[in-house]
């Protein structure tokens, strides 16, 4: 999502908040470490910013001169939920929210969705960085899969008719 933003903006904000209505895995100063490890390794540091937002986005957004806020969809139900929580923020002095979606190939991950099945230790080195794919491995403090030996099995038994 972020580089479809810089299609349409010289610099991007990457807010990190603490959402007191979740209970994050990881902390506020893991994240923006992950997020600053994957925009140096995209090559992007010199238009990317990493913030934490403490307190309302409008008044993040103000501090920080944000022009707009920039919501990634995936589905409807993201729309539904981003929505109304863009008009109430626009109520109270931020900027409008362009909604971007994400690539068709993305639609189906969620953050719930990688976390779950990371704490199983199945494979998320496609869904996420690999920094971030150890970080939730550590977390939930369990060993990440053999990447090194992709062995695929399959059993089928034979029926005799």
């Amino acid at each position: 999502m972020v580089k479809q933003c810089l299609a349409f903006a010289d610099v991007v904000v990457i807010g990190i908040a603490n959402n007191s209505k979740k209970t994050p895995l990881l902390s506020v100063e893991k994240r923006i470490e992950l997020a600053q490890t994957t925009i140096r390794e995209a090559k992007l540091e010199t238009r990317v910013n990493v913030e934490t937002v403490e307190g309302l986005l409008a008044d993040f957004c103000k501090e920080h001169q944000i022009d707009v806020i920039a919501k990634g969809l995936r589905t409807s139900q993201d729309f539904d939920y981003e929505n109304p929580m863009s008009q109430m923020n626009r109520q109270i002095g931020a900027p409008p929210t362009v909604f971007v979606g994400c690539k068709p190939a993305l639609i189906h991950v969620s953050s719930s969705m990688v976390k779950e099945v990371a704490s199983y230790g199945a494979d998320v080195y496609t869904m996420v960085c690999a920094d971030t794919a150890r970080a939730l491995y550590e977390a939930y403090q369990v060993s990440p899969p053999n990447r090194d030996n992709n062995v695929i099995a399959a059993r089928f038994d034979k029926h005799n008719s």
